[in-house]
């Protein structure tokens, strides 16, 4: 729907921030990461998600379309909503968690607050075959997504 916003970063806080696009100011929820990159007064891209809840609209904003489409794919797994979702992406990089999973790292993924062993062995049997590949097939960090735009 929002695949992506490019404006002025407007302000930033702990788990998000403000992206001015065309006047209108959204709020992106990111990960701290991608939020370590961005800086207030300065443009940006960055990739989204909008998650339509029934009581809420969340727009989750992420350094590149690689790393969007792993916090889709992992919503895919039965009880990983957006908020889990961006928190395994928070604990791991990318590449990292498509490792985990890949090998079957249960150890690195109940190291993500909200996952237990039972939760991390369903996690890997319901996305070991669809992760793709594990060198992650996305842009390298801080070549895409969130750098700087000319206005």
């Amino acid at each position: 729907m929002i695949a992506s916003v490019r404006g002025t970063v407007a302000a930033l806080g702990p788990d998000g921030a403000v992206v001015e696009v065309a006047g209108v100011g959204l709020a992106v929820s990111c990960s701290p990461a991608t939020l370590a990159r961005l800086r207030v007064g300065e443009p940006a891209r960055l990739a989204t998600s909008l998650v339509v809840r029934e009581d809420s609209l969340t727009l989750y904003g992420f350094a590149d379309d690689d790393e969007r489409a792993l916090f889709e794919l992992l919503q895919t797994a039965n009880g990983v909503g957006p908020k889990l979702a961006q928190t395994m992406l928070a604990v791991h990089p990318p590449r990292e968690l498509r490792r985990a999973i890949a090998s079957s790292d249960h150890a690195a993924l109940t190291r993500v607050p909200g996952i237990g062993r039972k939760g991390a062995e369903r996690i890997v049997v319901e996305l070991r075959d669809r992760i793709g590949a594990v060198d992650g097939g996305g842009a390298a960090p801080g070549t895409a997504g969130i750098t700087p735009v000319a206005p």
